[in-house]
Formats: structure tokens, sequence, C-alpha cells
């Protein structure tokens, strides 16, 4: 549907690069990586707590 290739991607990285300045794109890629662990930690954590649930409950939902 989106077909974003490498010259798409290198265009949208100018873009950023002009808007934020070489000085702030470590700080917005680090939290940008922080936030999607913290995504990921959170999906893990409610995925075991249903399994967690469902064998409390005898796998009946």
């Amino acid at each position: 549907m989106f077909g974003i290739g490498v010259p798409e991607l290198l265009i949208i990285l100018v873009i950023i690069l002009v808007i934020f300045g070489a000085g702030k794109l470590p700080q917005i890629g680090s939290a940008l990586g922080k936030g999607i662990h913290n995504f990921k930690k959170t999906v893990s954590d409610t995925g075991e707590a249903s399994r967690k649930t469902a064998e409390i409950s005898g796998g009946k939902e």
C-alpha cells in the first residue's frame, strides 16, 4: 500500500535533519528507541497477564 523505498526514506531523513538540526538527532533517536522499548515491554506484560488470568480461570473466558 505504502511503497516506501530507499529514496523516500532518504528524503524523510533530510527533512527531519533540516527541521531538528544535527545536534538534536541523537536525542530524538534515543527518545524514540526508549518509547519503542517501553511499548514492547507493555505489550508483552499485558500478554502475560492475560495468560495468567486464563490459567487461573481454568481456560474459560
